[in-house]
């Protein structure tokens, strides 16, 4: 039997484990990402930074060269003396005192949106997934873009590791593990005295393995249901797994991503590469099921959109329900473009006004992320670039047909 159920929060802990509660990384990523989407569009220069914080070999950091270099470049582009410049450079001050004072030596990613002209806005976040590359862009509103891509990189869920009488379970997003609870069952002992037969030990043992696998099942239950998972992959002992399986709920059978043969004891790192190794090669055939399911749709004048137009004006009617975007978006977009006025954000002129019809200078693939996120729009990106090559790599389904 289990010992007693207790609670910490929304997580339920049994047995010997005590859960321990969701750190704030993905709560935080949401509530920031919110805040940036909110931030309305400015005269001011708004920086978002994006670093690449992984130490060599040698323990040495490799962005300061990329930083001196960047803003000193960036900041020969405003008038000398201007509000704009001074803005700017309150916020390189900002952004250098934070990174020497507050940067983690763990953290491997650094997102930075900064506007001293705008009530001194700042927001950073400190990343256990790792930032590809360095990147600075400097707009009138946050560059969400990338922010997103790590989100669809590194997702939330579920794995639930067991064997026949000992399961943990992780919740991982963002590269990191966010929580964990065990389940502990006690081991059925052989007795000696008064001799049990085979049959009836062996159904003890059954009996006592239903037992844990329904427990174990329960506990991911709550978390999957509490922390709103959206994929679990299912691990340990093969003898055991297929029972977990078999036993599923239809509501985490719906989520179940593979099942994997893995030793509970296995350390948490390779539990993690395992697991997203698994949920990324289910991505990839996600991917062409969606983007074959978008074109049947868009064909037969269905909930879905493509091309870069169509798209764009869905987003401006909140329409779109799940945004697709191919990650080569941004190499085949790399330059601000032209874009209807009514289609771009409202970014006011030097007299404050947003009042002009002129086509308005976007990053494409940025505007398409900070449009889904304003109506609160899935984003999904296809890692397979030619899924989406011949509509330019946009495409979106549609809440409802205008």
């Amino acid at each position: 039997m289990f010992c007693a159920k207790a609670r910490v929060g929304n997580w339920c802990a049994l047995g010997v484990g005590m859960a321990s509660p969701p750190t704030d990384s993905v709560q935080l990523l949401e509530d920031q990402m919110q805040r940036l989407v909110d931030f309305e569009a400015t005269t001011y220069p708004v920086i978002s930074l994006y670093l690449n914080t992984q130490s060599d070999e040698h323990g040495r950091d490799h962005f300061e060269g990329f930083l001196r270099r960047e803003f000193a470049s960036r900041a020969r582009t405003f008038r000398a003396g201007s509000p704009e410049a001074a803005s700017f450079k309150r916020d390189t001050e900002k952004i250098r005192e934070y990174i020497e004072k507050q940067l983690k030596p763990s953290a491997n990613g650094l997102a930075i949106f900064a506007c001293a002209g705008a009530g001194d806005f700042f927001e950073a976040l400190q990343l256990n997934a790792p930032v590809d590359e360095h990147r600075l862009y400097i707009y009138s509103q946050p560059h969400l873009y990338h922010l997103a891509r790590l989100d669809d990189e590194y997702p939330r869920y579920a794995a639930l590791i067991t064997d026949a009488n000992f399961a943990r379970i992780f919740v991982f997003g963002l590269g990191e593990k966010l929580a964990d609870e065990k389940v502990k069952s006690k081991k059925v002992q052989r007795v000696k005295v008064g001799g049990w037969s085979q049959a009836r030990y062996q159904r003890r043992v059954e009996n006592a393995h239903k037992e844990h696998v329904r427990e174990a099942i329960e506990a991911l239950e709550h978390i999957v249901r509490d922390e709103g998972i959206g994929q679990v992959v299912i691990a340990g002992d093969p003898a055991i797994t297929p029972l977990v399986e078999q036993e599923l709920p239809k509501q985490l059978a719906d989520k179940l991503v593979k099942n994997l043969r893995l030793d509970t004891k296995a350390p948490e790192s390779e539990i993690f590469d395992a697991t997203l190794a698994a949920i990324r090669e289910q991505d990839a055939v996600t991917d062409a099921e969606k983007v074959n399911r978008l074109f049947e749709q868009y064909r037969a004048g269905g909930l879905a959109v493509a091309g870069p137009q169509e798209t764009l004006e869905a987003l401006a009617n909140g329409q779109v329900d799940e945004l697709l975007l191919s990650v080569a978006l941004e190499r085949t977009h790399d330059q601000p473009e032209p874009v209807e006025a009514v289609l771009a954000p409202e970014i006011p002129d030097a007299a404050g006004s947003t009042e002009s019809d002129d086509d308005r200078p976007v990053l494409l693939a940025d505007l398409l992320v900070t449009k889904a996120k304003q109506i609160s729009a899935q984003v999904s990106f296809i890692e397979d670039a030619t899924l989406l090559a011949d509509v330019d790599g946009i495409g979106a389904f549609l809440r409802w047909r205008s």
